[in-house]
C-alpha cells in the first residue's frame, strides 16, 4: 500500500506540474489589453511602468503604493509619443491627453495589471505580487538570448556537491532539478526553432536577403551559445556522468536522503510524508533526465545538417535560375522564324537532341570524408595578448553606455539642478564621448519627431536637455549648439543618486 500511495502521489505531482493552475494566481482578464488592437502600445506602457515604478530596477516604492495621479501622469507622458488606434466611440485621437490617460489606466486596472486600494481618503496604486512576478518573467522572456550549456551544467554540479555538506538543505536539490529541466527543454526546443527558421527564411524571394537572414539569424545568433564546444573534452558537459554519480549517491545514502526528505516535508509538502517523498523522487528524476541530453543533441545535429543541406540546395537553385534561359529560347525562336531550315546553324543550342540519355549528368558520387582530427589549441604570444588587451581597453573607454552617461551627468550637476553645456568639464576620453552623446540627445529633443524624442528620452536617465538660443560654442575644441542639462529626479540624501 505504501508503494502504491507513493506511486499515486508521484503521478498527481506530475499531473499538477503538467497542468498548473495558472488563473488561480493571475486575474482572468489579464491578457485582454495584450490581445487588443493596441497590444504593442499596452505592452510598451507596462514595460515603462515596470521599469519606473514596480520592477526590481525601480526605486523602492512607498509601502502604501503610489498616488493615482502619479501613475496617470506617467501614462500620459508615454501616450504623447504613441499612435493609438481608436477602440471605442468615447476615445478618439482628438480626445485630451489626460482623458486618454485615465481611460488607459482604467483598462489596466480592470484587467488586473494594477490594483487600486483606498488608504484613508486617498486612492493608492500598487501591482499585485503575483502579477509583478509574472511581468518579471515576461520581460526576461522578451530578452531571452542564446543559452549557454556550460553555465547550467556548472551550476547543477555545484548545487549537487553542496548536498554533501550536512548544513545544506534540499533547496540546492530543488534548484538543480529546476535547472536540469530548463536545460533539457531549451535543447529540445532548439531543433524546432531551426525548422521554424528555415520555413520563415524559405519564403524570402531575394537571394541576397536569404543569405543575410541565414547567416545572421542562424549562425551568428545560435540558439545554444556554446554549441560548437559541446563535444570537446574541456566543456563542462563532459562531466554529466559525475552529476549522475552524485545523484545516485544521494539516493543510496540513507542519512542524506532522510535529511532532504525532511526539508521537503517541512518546506514543500505541508507535513505530508508521502507527498514529501514523491516531490523528492520527482526532483531526483529531473536531474537524472540529463542522461537524455545526448539524444536531444544528436537530434539537434541532424536538424542543423538538414538545414545546411536545404540552404545550399536553395542557393544552388537560385544561382542556376538566374541564367538567361528565357533570352536564349527567345533567340532560338527568332532564328527559326527568320531563317527557316537554316536556323539550325544559327541556334544558340548545340546540335542534336536537347534531351538524351548521353546528355544526362553523371550521378554525383558521394565522397566519404575522414573523421575530423583533434581540436588544435592556439595560444597567443605575450605581444599579441598585450595588443589585444590594449585594444579592448581603448574600445571600453570609447563606449558610452547609459549608466556611464547618467554618472557623468550626475557628476557635472553636483548639487545644482541645471548646468549649461558650455560649463561641462571635458578633460578625458570618456567626457568627450559623453558630450557627443549629449549633443545627439539635445538635437533629438529639439526635433518635432515623436520617435526621435522618445529615443532621446530613453537615453536620458534622471535628466533632460533643453536647446538654448545662440551660436555654436567651443568646449575643449568641440563645437556644438548650446543646450542646458536639467535634473528630472531629486538627488539621493547623503550622496549622488
Amino acid at each position: 500500500m505504501a508503494v502504491r500511495d507513493l506511486t499515486d502521489q508521484i503521478r498527481q505531482e506530475k499531473v499538477a506540474e503538467r497542468y498548473p493552475p495558472l488563473f488561480k494566481r493571475l486575474p482572468d482578464h489579464l491578457f485582454a489589453p495584450l490581445a487588443s488592437a493596441n497590444r504593442f502600445q499596452y505592452w510598451w506602457l507596462l514595460c515603462v511602468l515596470h521599469a519606473k515604478r514596480f520592477g526590481p530596477e525601480a526605486p523602492l516604492p512607498p509601502s502604501t503604493g503610489f498616488l493615482m495621479r502619479e501613475i496617470t501622469a506617467d501614462i500620459a507622458e508615454e501616450l504623447q509619443y504613441q499612435d493609438w488606434a481608436p477602440e471605442g466611440d468615447d476615445v478618439t485621437p482628438a480626445t485630451p491627453l489626460a482623458t486618454r490617460a485615465i481611460v488607459v489606466f482604467n483598462r489596466l486596472r480592470d484587467a488586473g495589471w494594477i490594483r487600486v486600494d483606498r488608504v484613508g481618503v486617498r486612492e493608492m496604486v500598487t501591482m499585485a505580487p503575483a502579477v509583478a512576478h509574472f511581468m518579471n518573467r515576461l520581460v526576461e522572456f522578451a530578452h531571452t538570448g542564446p543559452e549557454f550549456v556550460s553555465g547550467k551544467i556548472r551550476s547543477i554540479e555545484a548545487n549537487l556537491k553542496l548536498l554533501l555538506d550536512e548544513s545544506t538543505d534540499g533547496a540546492s536539490l530543488h534548484e538543480a532539478a529546476l535547472q536540469s529541466r530548463a536545460l533539457l527543454e531549451h535543447v529540445r526546443i532548439a531543433g524546432t526553432n531551426v525548422r521554424d527558421l528555415m520555413l520563415e527564411i524559405g519564403r524570402v524571394d531575394a537571394t541576397g536577403e536569404f543569405v543575410r537572414r541565414f547567416f545572421d539569424d542562424y549562425v551568428e545568433r545560435m540558439f545554444i551559445g556554446d554549441y560548437k564546444e559541446l563535444r570537446t573534452r574541456e566543456h563542462p558537459l563532459a562531466r554529466r556522468q559525475e552529476i549522475l554519480r552524485l545523484v545516485a549517491h544521494v539516493q543510496q545514502t540513507q542519512d542524506l536522503r532522510a535529511r532532504l526528505i525532511q526539508w521537503y516535508l517541512e518546506k514543500q509538502a505541508g507535513r505530508d510524508p508521502t507527498r514529501a517523498e514523491a516531490m523528492f523522487e520527482r526532483d531526483i528524476q529531473k536531474v537524472e533526465d540529463l542522461r537524455r541530453i545526448d539524444e536531444y543533441l544528436d537530434r539537434l545535429d541532424d536538424e542543423i545538417r538538414r538545414a545546411n543541406k536545404l540552404a545550399l540546395a536553395y542557393l544552388d537553385y537560385r544561382l542556376r535560375a538566374t541564367r538567361p534561359l528565357d533570352e536564349l529560347i527567345g533567340h532560338a525562336i527568332d532564328a527559326v522564324v527568320k531563317h527557316g531550315n537554316k536556323a539550325a546553324a544559327l541556334a544558340p543550342f548545340a546540335p542534336g537532341d536537347c534531351i538524351a540519355g548521353e546528355r544526362l549528368a553523371v550521378p554525383r558520387a558521394e565522397t566519404k570524408r575522414p573523421p575530423p582530427g583533434g581540436l588544435r589549441k592556439q595560444l597567443m604570444s605575450p605581444e599579441q595578448e598585450a595588443r589585444a588587451r590594449l585594444a579592448l581597453l581603448a574600445r571600453d573607454r570609447r563606449i558610452m553606455s547609459l549608466p556611464k552617461l547618467a554618472a557623468f551627468v550626475r557628476q557635472q550637476l553636483g548639487e545644482e539642478d541645471t548646468v549649461p553645456s558650455a560649463s561641462l568639464q571635458v578633460d578625458s576620453i570618456e567626457s568627450v564621448r559623453a558630450l557627443q552623446v549629449l549633443c545627439t540627445i539635445a538635437t533629438a529633443n529639439a526635433t518635432p519627431s515623436k520617435l526621435l524624442r522618445a529615443n532621446a528620452r530613453a537615453m536620458s536617465s534622471g535628466f533632460t536637455t533643453v536647446r538654448m538660443e545662440g551660436e555654436e560654442v567651443q568646449s575643449q575644441g568641440i563645437s556644438h549648439l548650446p543646450f542646458t542639462i536639467a535634473r528630472t529626479t531629486k538627488p539621493a540624501k547623503g550622496g549622488s543618486q
